[in-house]
């Protein structure tokens, strides 16, 4: 039974998301799959469409009244997917088992004891796969998913904040290999929330390629409204839209999941199972890798620039007539004859002016400190001289 924790310490980065979904995939392709939602949130088990009541039994049941799986676990509507649905007294969990002994491995034994007693009672394990949506941060809760665990998911989003964290985490699992669960292993990267049309995020899943080659999933997730849309009709991707970008980049995954460890993935194939206790031994992500990965990022992810506003000429045929160009005003503006079949008296009778009116130039109006503003002001000048002569002689 293969234990796997999906985790960052960053939240909004697709873990839930992704706890549901590809559990749903993998469910799909004939494998028993359990979700066990560590996160106080609870929007796994939401999404799931498994919102508990208080008082019932729940993941905090588990961990700090001594609960078992069995009384815990609850079916979803895909054949082959269940639940450990969490309520929001997991909050205060954490208070709770500060005085405990053995409060970092209390979901392992309950998990340790669930599998023993199929395994005594059916000869098989309950489950094929264990998924452990954990929430974003790394307090007793998640240190509870990564001791049950024996292989670490790591869910990161293509922005460079995402990845700042990122060596950080590996230090925190590199600790507990130490110290705790030896034989705990980073062997899968997820990069979710894709959108290929940005160079940022093209640029983050490059430099995710070229350091984690063997880690990171070929198939990124992309951004699709499907995909947030679906914890309010508390039904998966594959449910909800089934012919969506989400459903297809999660079925991707899930099939590569399968081809790591050695079994083809069809979608109607329902006899796939690995045996039990059976685990493919990844490759390693170490810290130094990681720490590189962020100080390459940070060189090399610049801000896009900003598109030339301004519009391109467009290109005109030489057959085609040039734009006239407006008549350049001379040094007295004169106005421009009137060649229509309009007469003097009908243009003199409309606007109740005379003639010498009528051809008197019209004060135009422009931008101050222009060489139009001078020349107008010269007219002006020359009016007001004119004027002064007529009324002199």
């Amino acid at each position: 039974m293969r234990r796997i924790a999906i985790i960052n310490q960053k939240g909004g980065v697709g873990k839930t998301t992704t706890a549901v979904n590809l559990g749903a995939a993998l469910a799909r392709l004939g494998r028993r799959v359990l979700v066990v939602d560590m996160d106080p949130q609870a929007n796994a088990s939401q999404n799931l469409g498994a919102e508990l009541e208080p008082g019932e039994p729940s993941t905090y049941s588990l961990l700090t009244q001594g609960g078992k799986v069995t009384d815990t676990l609850r079916g979803t509507s895909t054949p082959g997917l269940s639940v450990l649905p969490a309520h929001l007294d997991l909050s205060g969990a954490e208070l709770e088992l500060a005085s405990a002994i053995g409060r970092e491995t209390i979901l392992k034994d309950a998990l340790d004891d669930w599998e023993n007693e199929e395994l005594e009672r059916s000869g098989r394990s309950p489950a094929d796969v264990v998924l452990i949506d954990n929430p974003p941060s790394l307090g007793l809760l998640s240190v509870n998913g990564l001791t049950a665990s024996s292989e670490v998911l790591i869910a990161v989003q293509t922005e460079f904040f995402a990845l700042q964290g990122l060596s950080k985490l590996v230090e925190i699992v590199q600790l507990l290999r130490r110290r705790m669960k030896p034989d705990l292993e980073i062997t899968g990267v997820l990069a979710c929330m894709y959108d290929s049309r940005l160079r940022l995020a093209r640029e983050v899943l490059a430099e995710l390629r070229s350091h984690f080659p063997e880690q990171l999933f070929k198939r990124p997730i992309a951004q699709n409204v499907k995909l947030a849309e679906t914890p309010s009709f508390s039904r998966t991707i594959f449910e909800y839209a089934p012919e969506s970008k989400g459903a297809e980049d999660y079925l991707a995954v899930a099939r590569e999941f399968l081809e790591r460890e050695g079994v083809e993935s069809e979608d109607e194939a329902r006899s796939v199972e690995a045996p039990p206790g059976a685990r493919p031994r990844g490759p390693h992500l170490d810290w130094r890798a990681a720490q590189t990965l962020v100080a390459a990022t940070s060189e090399a992810t610049t801000p896009p620039e900003p598109p030339d506003p301004r519009p391109e000429p467009e290109e005109r045929d030489d057959e085609s007539p040039a734009p006239e160009e407006p008549p350049s005003s001379g040094p007295l503006n004169e106005a421009p004859e009137v060649t229509q079949a309009a007469s003097e008296e009908e243009l003199t009778a409309d606007s109740g002016a005379s003639v010498e009116e009528l051809e008197r130039p019209s004060k135009a109006v422009y931008s101050r400190g222009s060489r139009a503003a001078d020349r107008g002001l010269e007219r002006s000048t020359w009016r007001r001289e004119q004027a002064a002569q007529t009324a002199g002689g």
